[in-house]
C-alpha cells in the first residue's frame, strides 16, 4: 500500500489536505479529505449581547464576512421579533448583492480560474491569478481589481466598512443612503453589469469553445446525484439574502420547502474522527454514507444547487444564462432536468454573477433607500431566532439562544462549506477513482485535477470548522533531524 498526501491543498480559504491511498496494483484503495484546523466562534458567542454578533462573527472569515453579518442580523431580528422596515430590508439585499457581485469575481479568476485558464497540466507556478493575467492580457486583470474594488466601495457606502461590515442591527439598519451616494453605486451597478457581460465571453472563449474542457465538465469522474440546497424568492427564483430553503431530489422533484426557523426539522449534523468539520445530511432521508441517490441523505448548497433548486432567475441577462445553462447540459432550457456535474459549478456561480450585477443596479435605482425609516426598535424579546442567508458557498444559517436580557446562551452555526463537505468528499474519492488507474503514472497534473473537485466548491473552511465535543483533538509527531525517522509521538483525544 501507497499513500500519497496533497497537503496543503491550493486556492482556498483556510486549510485542508487530501490523503490517497494506492494499493499494490495502482489502484485508489481509498481516499480521505481532512479539515485540520478548529475555530470556534460558537463557543466565542455564548455571553455576548446578541446584537453584538453581526460584528463578531463577520471575523469568522475575510472572504464572506458580509454573508454572515446578514445571516447573524437576521437571527437577532427573530431573538427580538422584530420585523424590519422595508427600506432597512433593500439596503440589506443592494450591499449584499454588490459583496456577490465581487466575491464570485474572486473565485472565478483567481481560485477556480487558472485551471481553465492556464490549464490543469500547467506548471504549478502558473496555475494562479498572475497566469490568468499573463493569459488574458493585461487589461482582463485590471477589470478584475476594478471589480473586486466597485463591490467593496457598495459595502464601504451601506455597510460602514469594506471589509468587515457594521451597520445590519437588531430592527434594521444604522445607516441611509444620500441621494449622492445612491447616485455613484447606480454607476458602480451599471459598470458591475457591463463586467458580467465580459465574464461571459470569457466563459465562452476560454471554456466553453474547448471541446476537451466540456467533456472533462461532463465527465462521470466529475458527477455526482445528491439532492440540492438553496434558497428561493416567491416565485421559486434564486435569492440570496431572503426567501424559503429550497431541496429538491436527484432527479429535480421538490423533497422540501421551509423557512429558516424550521431548519432543525430538515437537517442533522453528524461527525467522523479524522475532521474537524461536521457532515451535514437531510434529516427525513438519514445517513447512509458517503454515496449518491435518492436514498441517500448527502446534499450540495453551492451555484450548482441553487440554480437546480429554482425555475429560473428574477432578472432578465441572467434568466437567459440560466436557460443556455441548462439548455447546453442537459437539452432542457426550463431547468426542470438537474446539472449534476461539479465542474459545472463554475459556469453556474458566472450565472449567479449576472444576476447579483443586475440586482444592484435594479435595486440601487429605487429611492425608498434613500429613506430615514431603516430602523424598528425592538420593545420585546423572543429569546430564539434563526438567519439564513444564501452565502456564496452554500446556504448559511445563524441560530443563537437567549436569555430574556439577550445575552446568548447557545449558538449553532452552519456554515456554506459545512452543508457541502460530504459532496466534497466524494467529488474528491470520485475524480482520484477516474484518474488513477493500474498503471498510471501520478503526475502533478493528475493530483490537481483531484483538487479540482473540491475547488469547484469554493471551499471556506475556516468558516466552516467546528468540533462536536467542544475541545481540540491533538497529534505531535517528532521527527529526527538527521534521519527523518518518527522519533516520538504525543497525543490528545486522537
Amino acid at each position: 500500500m501507497k499513500s500519497i498526501v496533497i497537503d496543503p491543498i491550493t486556492r482556498l480559504e483556510g486549510h485542508g489536505k487530501i490523503h490517497l491511498f494506492i494499493n499494490d496494483d495502482g489502484e485508489l484503495a481509498n481516499c480521505y479529505f481532512q479539515v485540520p484546523e478548529l475555530r470556534g466562534f460558537e463557543k466565542f458567542c455564548q455571553g455576548r449581547p446578541v446584537e453584538e454578533l453581526a460584528r463578531i462573527t463577520t471575523r469568522i472569515c475575510g472572504v464572506c464576512p458580509d454573508a454572515h453579518h446578514m445571516a447573524s442580523a437576521k437571527a437577532a431580528d427573530a431573538v427580538y421579533g422584530v420585523t424590519i422596515p422595508s427600506a432597512a430590508r433593500k439596503l440589506r439585499e443592494l450591499v449584499y448583492n454588490a459583496f456577490y457581485a465581487g466575491d464570485h469575481t474572486t473565485h472565478f479568476y483567481a481560485l477556480g480560474g487558472p485551471d481553465f485558464v492556464c490549464g490543469p497540466d500547467a506548471p504549478k507556478a502558473e496555475r494562479n491569478i498572475l497566469g490568468v493575467i499573463a493569459k488574458v492580457g493585461l487589461d482582463a486583470g485590471k477589470k478584475v481589481i476594478a471589480q473586486r474594488a466597485r463591490g467593496q466601495r457598495v459595502i464601504e457606502i451601506i455597510g460602514g466598512k469594506k471589509v468587515h461590515p457594521v451597520t445590519a442591527i437588531p430592527g434594521g439598519m444604522s445607516k441611509r443612503v444620500t441621494k449622492e451616494e445612491q447616485q455613484e453605486i447606480i454607476k458602480i451597478g451599471e459598470e458591475m453589469v457591463e463586467f458580467a457581460k465580459f465574464t461571459i465571453q470569457v466563459l465562452n472563449d476560454v471554456v466553453l469553445a474547448n471541446k476537451a474542457y466540456l467533456e472533462m465538465i461532463l465527465s462521470d469522474s466529475y458527477a455526482h446525484q445528491t439532492y440540492n440546497m438553496g434558497l428561493v424568492d416567491a416565485n421559486n427564483h434564486v435569492t440570496f439574502y431572503d426567501g424559503k430553503v429550497r431541496v429538491t431530489a436527484p432527479d429535480g422533484t421538490e423533497h422540501a420547502k421551509y423557512e429558516a426557523k424550521d431548519y432543525l426539522q430538515y437537517v442533522e449534523e453528524r461527525v467522523e474522527p479524522y475532521s474537524y468539520l461536521k457532515y451535514p445530511y437531510l434529516k427525513k432521508v438519514g445517513w447512509k454514507g458517503f454515496v449518491d441517490g435518492m436514498d441517500s441523505g448527502v446534499y450540495k448548497a453551492t451555484p450548482l444547487a441553487r440554480l437546480n433548486v429554482a425555475d429560473g432567475m428574477a432578472t432578465p441577462l441572467a434568466h437567459a444564462e440560466y436557460e443556455r445553462y441548462f439548455e447546453t447540459l442537459t437539452g432542457d432550457r426550463s431547468g426542470k432536468t438537474p446539472v449534476n456535474s461539479t465542474l459545472a459549478t463554475h459556469w453556474a456561480r458566472v450565472v449567479e454573477l449576472m444576476f447579483a450585477c443586475e440586482a444592484t443596479l435594479e435595486q440601487a435605482k429605487d429611492d425608498e433607500i434613500n429613506s430615514d425609516h431603516i430602523l424598528e426598535p425592538p420593545t420585546g424579546i423572543v429569546g430564539e431566532g434563526v438567519g439564513i442567508v444564501e452565502a456564496p458557498r452554500g446556504t448559511l444559517t445563524h441560530h443563537y439562544k437567549t436569555d430574556q436580557n439577550g445575552i446568548v446562551t447557545e449558538a449553532n452555526l452552519i456554515v456554506g462549506t459545512t452543508n457541502n463537505n460530504a459532496p466534497i468528499t466524494m467529488s474528491i474519492k470520485r475524480a482520484a477513482e477516474g484518474l488513477i488507474k493500474k498503471g498510471t503514472t501520478i503526475t502533478d497534473g493528475i493530483l490537481n485535477r483531484i483538487e479540482m473537485a473540491f475547488r469547484a466548491y469554493d471551499p471556506c473552511f475556516g468558516c466552516a470548522t467546528h468540533s462536536l465535543p467542544g475541545e481540540m483533538p491533538l497529534e505531535i509527531i517528532i521527527h529526527s533531524a538527521e534521519s527523518g525517522e518518527v522519533i516520538e509521538v504525543a497525543k490528545r483525544q486522537c
